[in-house]
């Protein structure tokens, strides 16, 4: 049997949200959350998530603070970032260390995205 791959985006900004589920939504199994703590849940509770697409910017935990959190628990899981500002030394340093895959600039491009993602779901 074939299972719908299934994505995670952590964003605090919730239209960003709604946007990427209704892109996403047709193709694979889309779960959101509005912070880097509520991504950790989704993330314990639903093995399934192949894929995480973070912010970066966010309050109480940027997106790399997150991604170091997750990979603790889930290094099988490819992530990426977005950011709605210059590419930072954080975000070239998580670059370097494969901490990140790919890293986005607001506002993206879905097509982009979706190319990306399915890169690394073959």
């Amino acid at each position: 049997m074939n299972q719908t791959p299934a994505l995670l985006y952590v964003d605090d900004e919730p239209l960003n949200l709604t946007l990427f589920e209704i892109n996403f939504r047709k193709k694979y199994t889309v779960r959101t959350a509005l912070s880097g703590e509520k991504g950790l849940e989704i993330l314990r509770s639903e093995p399934s998530i192949a894929v995480v697409i973070t912010d970066m910017k966010m309050p109480g935990m940027n997106g790399i603070e997150f991604i170091r959190k997750a990979k603790e628990n889930f290094p099988e899981i490819v992530f990426f970032i977005l950011t709605g500002y210059e590419i930072t030394g954080e975000i070239i340093q998580a670059l370097e260390e494969k901490l990140i895959h790919k890293y986005f600039k607001k506002p993206f491009l879905m097509k982009e995205m979706e190319t990306a993602i399915l890169e690394v779901l073959k």
